[in-house]
C-alpha cells in the first residue's frame, strides 16, 4: 500500500545525507518531522481499523461456529424424531456454517498479519521520529555552529586581510619618510660641500698671498 510505501521511504532516510544535501537544513528537518508526524497518525488509524477489522471477522467466526454446532443439534433432533429429511438439512447447514467459519479463520490470520505488520511499523516510526527530532536537534545545533565558525573565519580573514593592507600602507609612508630624510641629508650635504670648497678656496688664496709676500720681503 502506497501508506507502507511513504512510511518505509522515511524509515529509510538517512538525516546525516539530508542536511548535507539541503538548502536550508533545518527547515527540511522540520518539514521531515511533520510528514513523520503526519504518517505517523496516518498509520495509527489504520493500526486501529485493522484490529476492528480483526475482531468483526473473529466475531463473526465464532457466531459461525456457533451456527455451526445448532445446525447440527438440530440435525440430531430431527433424527431422533425420524425426520430423515430435516437432519439431512440440518447437517448441511452445519457443514456450510463450519466451511464458512474455517474461510473467517484464514481471513482472521491474514488480518492478524497485516495488524500486525501496521502495529510494527507504527512502532518503528514512532521510534524513528523520536531519534529524529533528538537528531534534529544535534544537526541543527552543530549546523549553526559549523555556520557561525565559517562566518567567523571570514571575519578573521577579513581582519587579516585589512591588517596586511594596513601593514603594506605603513610600509609605503616609511618609505616615504625615509626617501624624504635621504633627500634632504643629500640636500644638506651638497650644501655643506659648496660652502667647504668655498672656504678652501679661500684657505688657498690666503696662503698663495702669504707665500707672494714672503718672497717679495
Amino acid at each position: 500500500m502506497a501508506l507502507m510505501e511513504r512510511v518505509s521511504t522515511l524509515l529509510r532516510a538517512n538525516l546525516n545525507d539530508l542536511v548535507d544535501r539541503a538548502e536550508d537544513p533545518e527547515k527540511m528537518l522540520k518539514q521531515m518531522i511533520l510528514d513523520m508526524e503526519n504518517q505517523l497518525m496516518q498509520v495509527k488509524t489504520q493500526v486501529a481499523i485493522s484490529i476492528a477489522d480483526l475482531h468483526l471477522l473473529e466475531w463473526r467466526a465464532a457466531e459461525t461456529a456457533l451456527k455451526a454446532d445448532d445446525w447440527m443439534r438440530k440435525a440430531r433432533l430431527a433424527v431422533e424424531k425420524s425426520q430423515d429429511d430435516l437432519a439431512r438439512v440440518g447437517i448441511e447447514r452445519s457443514l456450510e456454517s463450519k466451511k464458512l467459519s474455517g474461510n473467517f479463520q484464514q481471513q482472521i490470520a491474514d488480518q492478524k498479519a497485516q495488524a500486525d505488520t501496521l502495529r510494527t511499523a507504527f512502532l518503528s516510526l514512532e521510534g524513528k521520529l523520536v531519534e529524529t527530532r533528538a537528531k534534529a536537534e544535534l544537526l541543527l545545533a552543530t549546523h549553526r555552529r559549523a555556520k557561525v565558525t565559517g562566518e567567523a573565519a571570514k571575519a578573521q580573514l577579513g581582519l587579516q586581510g585589512g591588517a596586511t593592507a594596513w601593514a603594506r600602507m605603513n610600509l609605503k609612508v616609511q618609505q616615504a619618510e625615509a626617501l624624504g630624510q635621504a633627500t634632504a641629508e643629500l640636500a644638506g650635504e651638497d650644501i655643506e660641500s659648496r660652502f667647504a670648497a668655498l672656504e678652501k678656496v679661500d684657505e688657498v688664496d690666503r696662503l698663495l698671498a702669504e707665500l707672494k709676500e714672503r718672497r717679495t720681503s
